[in-house]
């Protein structure tokens, strides 16, 4: 597959999204700031990635965190995974938040997420006064191996 990209002034100079090894699913995407932007413990801000991009059409592309950033740091992203529509041609920013107990900062061209490209699937919604039946029912949040949870049911 084929993405059309295209590089934003902030960007110039920084390496496009790549894979680091063959089997990787994501694609390692690089702050465009322009200064260290250093995050302290708790903050969050919007990286530019510096690029904009053209997602085919029953595409996504996903922003998800980085393993290592999230263990070693306290480092991840809010609204992750991030999606970017296929319609959507505005620049791509990632959402980073410090959740360790140190302050943390972002030089330009770090690694600071992932790119995936997903397929989408459209649905249909139909509306009904029931639904089928189900060992699990709605117990939700952590209620998968305990009995009693699965005694209700109200949807």
């Amino acid at each position: 597959m084929r993405i059309a990209l295209k590089r934003l002034p902030e960007g110039e100079g920084l390496p496009l999204p790549a894979y680091m090894t063959l089997g990787a699913a994501g694609a390692d995407v690089y702050a465009a700031v322009r200064e260290t932007l250093t995050l302290l413990p708790g903050a969050r801000a919007l990286v530019p990635a510096g690029f904009c991009l053209a997602i085919p059409a029953g595409f996504e592309a996903q922003i998800r965190p980085r393993s290592g950033l999230a263990l070693r740091h306290g480092i991840t992203l809010l609204n992750s995974p991030g999606t970017i529509d296929s319609d959507y041609r505005g620049p791509v920013g990632v959402v980073v938040a410090n959740l360790g107990q140190e302050p943390f900062a972002i030089a330009r061209g770090d690694r600071i997420a992932q790119l995936i490209v997903a397929r989408v699937e459209r649905a249909v919604f139909d509306e009904r006064s029931d639904l089928e039946a189900t060992e699990r029912a709605d117990s939700g949040f952590g209620s998968t191996g305990h009995a009693q949870a699965a005694q209700k049911q109200r949807c």
